[in-house]
């Protein structure tokens, strides 16, 4: 290991989600979607123990999500029955290379993730070594309240912010409270000069970044709890900052399928990388190689080969935990 490294995990990482859970609805094919969900799958496929935080209707798709959920090895205790609401779906329109275009319902089931008591108490028994949240499941004032509480209450050794943001569904404020109680912050190109903007103060017009590691620098000078950045960069690999220091990892180019998820495996590979002992460096080389196998195949979470497993050993990562 090398100083950014800790030690290795032997007991399954224990990760917890929050947010959407919905069907991506692909060429009129119904795919499991959702960041939250998402991400918590993959990070299962690689030996995590996730749990997600949402809300379905009580619908045949809800049935079905948690379901499929549960036999992705997804923990679904925490996942509400919504009698008045559906459960959500998105309707995706891909693009040149793959490139989705989405629109997402309202007023759906995962836009009021509103536990019980009784559910809080049992979040607050258990301890995470990760806590992971979005932007999108912000845009109710259920969620908000629901997503603070769980800021104060829940025991987590980090706390992972996808920014992921999708026009319409974001506010600045939002976004900057977020900011606030994450350790690990993740986004992409656009959305670090998004948050860029949004960090210099100005009104109308923003100065463009001047670089990568200069948006690292401001950003966790300003929020120093953020102790890891990862800025995904799609074909161009990755950047990552950690502890003032700043590097970029490559990755290999693929043909496309679609990208629908690719940055949920991408995060998925960087967390459990990072969090079983490897440093940034290592755990960005292999959230790029997830991210774009999953890129080339169709939907968000695609069987994984066995080529891709062995390049994952042949990285170095333990994958001993997975269930076969």
């Amino acid at each position: 290991m090398n100083e950014n490294s800790h030690p290795l995990y032997i007991k399954p990482i224990k990760a917890l989600t929050f947010g959407e859970a919905l069907f991506d609805i692909i060429r009129d094919s119904a795919h499991l979607g959702g960041a939250p969900l998402n991400l918590a799958a993959h990070l299962a496929k690689l030996g995590a123990k996730p749990a997600v935080i949402t809300a379905v209707g009580r619908d045949e798709l809800g049935e079905k999500l948690i379901s499929q959920a549960e036999a992705m090895g997804i923990d679904t205790s925490y996942i509400l029955t919504d009698e008045k609401r559906l459960t959500g779906t998105v309707t995706v329109e891909l693009q040149a290379e793959g490139i989705p275009v989405f629109t997402i319902n309202k007023d759906v089931a995962w836009d009021a993730i509103t536990p019980g008591e009784k559910e809080f108490e049992a979040l607050s028994r258990e301890e995470w070594d990760v806590f992971c949240f979005g932007t999108l499941a912000q845009r109710t004032e259920e969620n908000r309240k629901t997503l603070q509480r769980l800021f104060s209450e829940i025991k987590a050794n980090n706390f992972f912010y996808d920014v992921n943001l999708r026009t319409g569904n974001y506010k600045k404020e939002w976004i900057l409270s977020s900011l606030e109680y994450t350790t690990i912050l993740k986004l992409n190109e656009e959305e670090a000069t998004t948050i860029s903007c949004m960090l210099s103060g100005t009104s109308g017009t923003c100065t463009p970044l001047t670089s990568y590691k200069a948006f690292c620098h401001l950003v966790t000078e300003i929020y120093p709890e953020i102790s890891v950045v990862c800025i995904s960069r799609g074909p161009r690999g990755a950047a990552v900052y950690h502890k003032g220091v700043y590097e970029e990892v490559e990755t290999t180019p693929v043909e496309v399928a679609d990208t629908v998820g690719a940055g949920d495996a991408f995060s998925a590979g960087f967390l459990y990388t990072y969090l079983s002992g490897h440093g940034v460096s290592k755990a960005a080389s292999i959230a790029c190689i997830l991210g774009t196998y999953v890129a080339s195949k169709s939907g968000s979470v695609p069987e994984y080969s066995k080529e891709l497993m062995e390049k994952l050993k042949a990285q170095g990562l333990n994958l001993s935990l997975i269930k076969t």
